[in-house]
């Protein structure tokens, strides 16, 4: 037994040299396969090869399984190892470790442990083949495919649009298994993150509020048939008596736009929409309460819950959800100059209320007062408003969860349950009339646009002050400033800007669409 090891173990070698002195073309030509083990209960570092794995070794005469035996301990959840030239279609096979078997969803985590197994585990090894200038990659749908998909879309996605040297383009399809359409579902999953990723890594000079508006009605081209698009202008928003927004937007010299999107996507016309309402500040100094200059670049990001909003709807549209969504980003600049709103100035919204701005760094909360009251025109059946607010659900949260505030208890259960499907959780937090008091104290208008006591609860008082806005029943408010970003937290994400929660609001989207057939 000893002799078969050692010439295996030769062979393997040789096989692995052979690989590495390939040339970049040849690799370039050639196949990748990313295949899933699990890690086998009450048997340390024993291995359980999916359904597809087995079928590969099965092809393979049992080289794979060899292989990982002779590769040593039990391959970890999230870890991968790279085995070369042991079937002709696929020079590089990549084996990742999906945790055990039984995962499901945790209680204590809320979400499914599996399906966040999965998506790590496939990103990383489309990664790993990435790097070695594979340029397709058929992937293990390790029984969730969709979960499969969204791993190898978002794991793959790289901004580099302005770089001169690129990694290369990878394209990935399922490998081993007929369903073809819970796959093609997590790649439209994934690719709508993507997008909302996109937007909010580009630089501020390249994503102004007219080049936002522009992408979004390029990117619903498509589904024209079901879809319309106004963008409308600064003297559309002048008539709407906007002041808030109008006060924000008239420090810089880029036009505002307020853009509105409807997609009609229920067989039933008069099915009340959902309406998502994002904050669109593309870049964001801070105005005259100008920011520090370290990490200001970040705020060319400020757009985030537009971003998401938006992109959560071309993903509704290519999914064909049958439901109707409104989707309202009001879109502008805050900047310094002689035009700026001042602290201390007092401006008015769209429903008559003023507004006391002691901070113009929270403008946020103002450009979303008027679109909120602009929103209840539509009488939706729920109105979910996404924005980076504030500093403070960072602080709360950081980036474990996005921070929900809500007035409705039914509304928080289909955000919830969706989070849990998708991974990209979402907390509750209070909406207490402890913090509406806080900001209704105002020396010289109705509304302070900061906190009596600043930063004290300071994600609480801006949910507070958009409250003031609402009369709806069933409305949330998302504070995303905490999950705008991706360091190293979400394995299956890049360093950059994360794009969340784009798909949590797309499963609540589809999950809700039977529930206002109903209705």
């Amino acid at each position: 037994m000893l002799v078969v090891r050692k010439a295996v173990q030769s062979a393997v070698r040789k096989n692995i040299n052979r690989s590495f002195s390939a040339s970049r073309p040849h690799l370039k030509e050639r196949n990748g396969l990313v295949l899933g083990v699990f890690e086998k209960e009450g048997d340390e570092g024993a291995l359980h090869l999916t359904e597809s794995a087995a079928r590969f070794d099965q092809s393979v005469c049992g080289k794979l399984s060899e292989l990982l035996h002779i590769a040593g301990p039990g391959l970890k959840k999230g870890k991968n190892r790279i085995f070369y030239g042991i079937h002709q279609d696929f020079p590089c096979v990549a084996v990742v470790g999906l945790g055990k078997s039984d995962s499901g969803v945790c209680g204590a985590e809320n979400w499914d442990a599996g399906k966040e197994n999965i998506r790590h585990a496939v990103s990383v090894g489309c990664r790993s083949l990435q790097e070695l200038e594979v340029s397709h990659v058929e992937v293990d749908g390790c029984g969730d495919p969709q979960s499969a998909a969204e791993g190898a879309v978002l794991g793959l996605f790289n901004y580099d649009q302005l770089k001169s040297k690129k990694k290369i383009k990878v394209t990935t399809q399922l490998h081993g298994s007929s369903d073809v359409d819970c796959w093609k579902k997590g790649v439209v999953y994934g690719e709508g993150q993507n997008l909302a990723r996109f937007l909010m890594e580009a630089p501020a000079n390249h994503i102004t509020p007219t080049a936002f508006a522009s992408t979004i009605e390029e990117k619903l081209a498509p589904h024209a048939e079901r879809v319309t698009i106004s963008k409308r202008s600064q003297a559309w928003i002048e008539e709407q008596q906007m002041g808030a927004f109008l006060s924000v937007a008239k420090g810089s010299e880029e036009p505002p736009v307020f853009l509105e999107l409807h997609y009609n996507g229920s067989p039933d016309s008069k099915q009340p929409p959902l309406l998502l309402v994002g904050k669109g500040i593309t870049f964001d100094s801070g105005g005259i309460s100008l920011k520090p200059s370290v990490s200001m670049d970040a705020m060319r990001a400020d757009m985030g819950g537009a971003a998401t909003v938006c992109a959560s709807i071309v993903t509704a549209a290519a999914l064909n959800l049958p439901v109707n969504i409104i989707g309202l980003a009001p879109l502008c600049e805050n900047m310094p100059s002689g035009k700026a709103t001042k602290p201390g100035d007092v401006v008015r919204a769209k429903n008559g209320k003023t507004i006391q701005v002691d901070n113009t760094d929270a403008e946020g909360r103002l450009i979303l007062a008027d679109a909120l009251c602009y929103a209840h025109a539509f009488h939706p059946k729920a109105i979910v408003n996404v924005a980076t607010l504030t500093g403070a659900m960072d602080v709360a949260l950081g980036s474990a969860a996005t921070g929900v505030f809500t007035n409705s208890d039914w509304l928080w259960e289909q955000l919830h349950k969706a989070s849990v499907v998708t991974g990209d959780r979402v907390w509750r937090m209070p909406l207490f009339q402890h913090y509406s008091k806080q900001v209704t104290d105002s020396q010289l208008a109705d509304l302070n646009n900061i906190g009596k006591y600043s930063r004290s609860g300071g994600a609480c008082t801006a949910a507070a002050f958009l409250r003031e806005f609402v009369t709806a029943p069933h409305w949330a408010h998302l504070d995303i400033a905490g999950v705008m970003s991706n360091k190293d937290e979400i394995p299956y994400l890049r360093k950059g800007m994360s794009g969340r929660p784009t798909r949590t609001l797309v499963e609540f989207a589809a999950k809700l669409a039977p529930q206002l057939l109903r209705t």
